[in-house]
């Protein structure tokens, strides 16, 4: 299991690439290659940060689909606890643009964390 930092990850061939460029616009386009790199890695070690708290751990794992169409089921438990898992099915470029975010904010902030959309996503807040 590892975080960003840890995976060291090689851009994916730009024929892997091409596949998901129809769903992905403009700068977040840089990224796409290392989305893909990740998400063929299939889990991911990071930490939700909480205002006003301490950050909770989590670790986040996904089945890997072939096309962009496909679903991806994606499993989050925060903090080691069955209790604190959760789980969401959605087409796997959807989910690819969340790990483009994910690596956005990891440049910009040096933290491996999903974005608040993703979040709302997965808890269902906007069901």
């Amino acid at each position: 299991m590892s975080s960003i930092e840890q995976l060291q990850l090689q851009p994916a061939t730009q024929q892997q690439a091409s596949v998901y460029l129809p769903y992905v616009q403009g700068a977040k386009r840089n990224f796409l290659p290392y989305a893909i790199s990740l998400y063929q890695k299939g889990v991911l070690e990071g930490h939700r940060k909480i205002e006003a708290s301490e950050h909770v751990p989590f670790v986040a794992s996904w089945n890997v689909a072939t096309l962009p169409s496909d679903l991806t089921r994606c499993r989050v438990q925060f903090d080691g606890n069955a209790e604190l898992s959760y789980e969401l099915m959605l087409a796997s470029f959807e989910f690819i643009n969340y790990l483009i975010e994910l690596i956005e904010n990891y440049k910009r902030y040096r933290a491996t964390d999903f974005s608040q959309a993703f979040y709302r996503k997965l808890l269902r807040i906007d069901e």
